[in-house]
């Protein structure tokens, strides 16, 4: 058979290949491991919310390339093999008054909202799901600019709530147990900020007067996971100073966390005042999970020439 007999690939067909060609040395260059890529950038939840949160972007991303897909052939498809040609007098065949495909075209995007709607409310109804009361309650109060953190449930040699304020020289730690459910209940003196650790997967903004506000202010999780020391931050911008209002989650096992909370309500004898969070991690000496500064973030220079994130 002669050179000219055979068919070449037309250009539609060699586009296609160097496309997926492409798209397939992209993905196999990038280090991603198959988990790492179908979360597509986000991190890695410590949260059955944070899962439950993931899994609904994912299979969203997914159904949206997928019907990306079908779009982009059919335009290329189009394209590429219904062009009008340069000595047609006619206009190609036309579709607007196609009953059944216009059918078509209207229930499919109906039904796939339908899908995304059902699922979007599942896992809204668990991760905005009340309290029940039997949670470890945290306090969170956000000001300008740093956060505090208290236990009203537990009492101080002073008698005031176990309680970390962050202060512009030390990152608060906020202290919590790996094994049991938690409820946080916010406000804000002053501004609106926002209350966001990376690893839960969402954010929940701060208000000041949040019954005047109509918010919502009290949210619940199932449990942390596993423990670790993960970097919370503000989300919202707050004023001159919103990238200092970094704080960190500390999460002990519970045998761990009920040796703090005992320290946090006894009096140290070197100081002669209630433990602070940093001097009850020492006393503890558990290793890195019992460091008495944060470990995934600093405090920053609060020189206004020198802001910068970490």
């Amino acid at each position: 058979m002669s050179s000219r007999q055979r068919r070449r690939p037309s250009r539609a067909t060699r586009a296609a290949q160097l496309t997926g060609l492409g798209a397939v040395v992209a993905f196999m260059t990038t280090g991603c491991s198959f988990q790492d890529a179908i979360r597509f950038g986000w991190p890695v939840g410590v949260t059955p919310e944070s899962a439950l949160m993931r899994e609904l972007w994912t299979w969203s991303a997914i159904a949206a390339l997928i019907v990306g897909a079908l779009v982009w052939g059919a335009t290329a498809w189009t394209v590429t093999f219904h062009r009008r040609k340069a000595d047609a007098s006619e206009l190609p065949r036309q579709f607007q008054y196609n009953l059944p495909l216009e059918l078509v075209l209207t229930v499919i995007p109906l039904i796939i909202v339908a899908v995304l709607f059902y699922f979007t409310v599942v896992v809204q109804n668990v991760v905005d799901r009340p309290a029940t009361g039997n949670e470890l309650k945290i306090d969170v109060v956000a000001f300008q600019w740093n956060w505090e953190f208290a236990y009203p449930e537990a009492r101080n040699p002073l008698g005031a709530p176990v309680a970390t304020i962050g202060t512009t020289e030390e990152v608060p730690l906020l202290v919590l147990p790996t094994d049991r459910p938690i409820s946080f209940t916010q406000h804000s003196e002053d501004v609106i900020h926002s209350f966001w650790i990376p690893e839960f997967l969402f954010k929940r903004d701060v208000f000041p007067s949040p019954e005047k506000n109509d918010q919502k202010n009290t949210w619940v999780i199932e449990k942390i996971e596993r423990p670790g020391s993960f970097v919370g931050r503000c989300a919202e911008y707050c004023g001159s100073y919103h990238s200092m209002m970094n704080f960190e989650v500390r999460a002990l096992p519970g045998n761990l966390f009920d040796q703090y909370m005992q320290l946090r309500q006894q009096v140290n004898r070197t100081t002669g005042q209630p433990y602070s969070a940093a001097e009850a991690l020492a006393q503890m000496n558990c290793g890195e999970l019992c460091s008495p500064t944060a470990t995934s973030t600093r405090p920053f220079n609060p020189n206004p020439t020198d802001r910068l994130a970490f």
